[in-house]
């Protein structure tokens, strides 16, 4: 790879510089989703066991070919800030509470080997949160409707 000054570019393409935190916190989330569905088949692996993990270790969990891994590469998360592909670096870049960063990567909720695909559609999720409760709302409503169809007859 040959690397050039920002200026030497200038003269070849158009080039757009981004200041860290540039993405809100529902944009970086997307942006990971999206690179995961370029290669919905891709085989990951998950980290092993968080919960087992001491708690001053967890920060530095990481696995080869993780979901982390896939946002790492993308020069966009970088540029954004994203400093690695450590589980510390993923939950304070993505804003991820524990419990979400457990259920999306750890071993004991996804096994050790999970398709990208998959692992997009729950990181849309937790870029959508509203979508988990109109779905809850709708279940709710789908369930009354026999109740409210009997009563109607």
């Amino acid at each position: 790879m040959e690397h050039k000054p920002v200026e030497a570019l200038r003269g070849v393409a158009e080039v757009h510089e981004f200041s860290q935190g540039f993405l809100s916190r529902r944009e970086r989330l997307e942006r990971w989703a999206e690179v995961l569905e370029r290669q919905p088949k891709r085989r990951l692996r998950s980290l092993g066991e968080i919960e087992f993990t001491p708690e001053d270790k967890r920060p530095e969990l990481r696995s080869d070919e993780s979901p982390i891994t896939v946002a790492f590469e993308d020069p966009v998360l970088r540029a954004a800030g994203l400093r690695s592909d450590k589980l510390g670096d993923a939950v304070e870049f993505f804003d991820l509470s524990d419990r979400a960063a457990h259920r999306l990567l750890c071993s004991c909720m996804n096994g050790w080997s999970m398709e990208a695909g998959t692992t997009a559609r729950k990181v849309h999720r937790l870029a959508n949160p509203d979508h988990r409760l109109m779905l809850f709302t709708a279940a709710g409503v789908l369930a009354a409707a026999p109740t409210v169809f009997y009563l109607l007859t």
